[in-house]
């Protein structure tokens, strides 16, 4: 698994490692049961703060893609969401780093999608 950080990206760091763990989950090149890099490991390799690392972790732990467990790290978890609900979330995480990045609140990004559904 290929992760590539981008500093000048409105997205924090940690989401960026998530979004890229939630897009090998999506695409079928991590599967469940499969061991994700050591949290030190990764932040060596990507020259990053441990820190940064587990907090990308810890927001999949919170949506159920990952399981953390103590001495034996991060594993895609069994019941993982169906790959397309993880690209689903991918989209909404982008679609709502774009709309801060422009400024728009989130009742605004709200009311576009309201809009979007309406019209489609």
């Amino acid at each position: 698994m290929l992760i590539r950080l981008d500093p000048g990206s409105p997205l924090p760091l940690g989401d960026q490692i998530a979004a890229a763990v939630r897009g090998a989950i999506a695409d079928g090149s991590v599967r469940p049961g499969e061991r994700l890099p050591a949290a030190r490991t990764l932040a060596d390799s990507l020259g990053v703060n441990v820190h940064t690392v587990l907090r990308g972790y810890q927001r999949l732990r919170e949506e159920g893609l990952i399981e953390l467990r103590r001495g034996r790290g991060a594993v895609v978890a069994a019941g993982a969401a169906p790959p397309g609900r993880a690209r689903l979330v991918e989209g909404v995480r982008e679609l709502v780093a774009d709309a801060r990045a422009l400024g728009l609140s989130d009742e605004e990004v709200v009311e576009l999608v309201r809009t979007g559904l309406a019209t489609g």
